[in-house]
């Protein structure tokens, strides 16, 4: 008898324990899935920087940095307050920056514009573009992505960004559904931004929508480890609406994505004319010293 009254309990405390383990699992999952960049093996600091370096608003960028009376015409006669800088990289397109130097971005950001800065380094072995396919990455892309995350720190420090500023990784896009490719792509890109971290800087990552972008969200839904603190997807023609992006999670990267939602748009303002991308901004930005 004793046994017998003893089943009810048994039965449940088992029960207990099914539904106990069931919610840890689905806890587990619900945290991988929205989480800014699950497992991105970021330290306090980091996110102390994002949190501070954090911009929202509207940002241009273009291929020639822009001169300083252009800059000073467009931020009092434009809605526009962040720039993106093409400031280092073999795979820019506009490689001869006159006007950028360490005194160019210590004045605009006098001026009250905040600065995004893009490092255009090698590209995926499976680049679209045909001007991007004499920089692919090689053979050792782990190795090569860490001596560019050196270069774009090094040429962030000559232009007077401090530590805690972000930096943006650019690759133009490719073909994610090669297989390969795409995990010689990532093995790059996680280097790099686990090199950049090192540093002290905040790595961010600018890629089409439907390529870099889908597959780091891949990732980051993996689990993948030495992923992007900041998104900056490209996905033209559309709203700059900031989280109804199709390739990320609504609540991954929570103040961490730009849009770039409209490209080669000629506008004039205060005298200037200039052919520009036009960038919704809810992510952190350079810090100038």
């Amino acid at each position: 008898m004793a046994g017998r009254a003893a089943e009810p309990f048994t039965r449940a405390m088992r029960r207990l324990k099914i539904v106990l383990a069931s919610a840890a699992t689905a806890l587990l999952a619900l945290t991988t899935l929205l989480a800014p960049s699950a497992a991105a093996d970021e330290g306090w600091d980091e996110r102390e920087a994002v949190s501070e370096g954090n911009f929202q608003g509207t940002a241009f960028d273009t291929c020639n940095t822009p001169s300083l009376a252009a800059m000073r015409a467009w931020r009092s006669s434009s809605s526009y307050r962040g720039v993106g800088v093409y400031y280092a990289g073999r795979g820019r397109h506009c490689l001869d920056q006159k006007n950028l130097n360490k005194s160019w971005v210590s004045q605009v950001d006098r001026m009250g514009w905040q600065v995004l800065p893009v490092f255009v380094g090698s590209q995926s072995p499976c680049v679209y573009a045909a001007n991007k396919k004499g920089v692919r990455i090689g053979g050792q892309p782990a190795k090569q992505g860490r001596s560019e995350a050196g270069e774009a720190v090094q040429h962030a420090q000559a232009l007077g960004m401090l530590d805690g500023s972000a930096l943006y990784l650019d690759l133009e896009a490719y073909n994610v559904g090669n297989a390969s490719c795409a995990r010689t792509t990532l093995e790059f890109v996680r280097a790099w931004n686990k090199e950049v971290r090192a540093r002290g800087y905040v790595p961010g990552f600018y890629s089409s929508a439907e390529s870099g972008v889908r597959q780091i969200e891949q990732a980051r839904l993996a689990g993948k480890g030495d992923l992007p603190a900041a998104i900056w997807f490209a996905r033209w023609h559309t709203s700059p609406a900031l989280y109804q992006e199709a390739a990320l999670h609504k609540d991954a990267w929570q103040h961490r994505r730009i849009h770039q939602y409209a490209g080669d748009v000629t506008e004039t303002h205060g005298g200037y004319r200039l052919t520009v991308d036009r960038n919704q901004v809810d992510a952190p930005v350079a810090r100038i010293g």
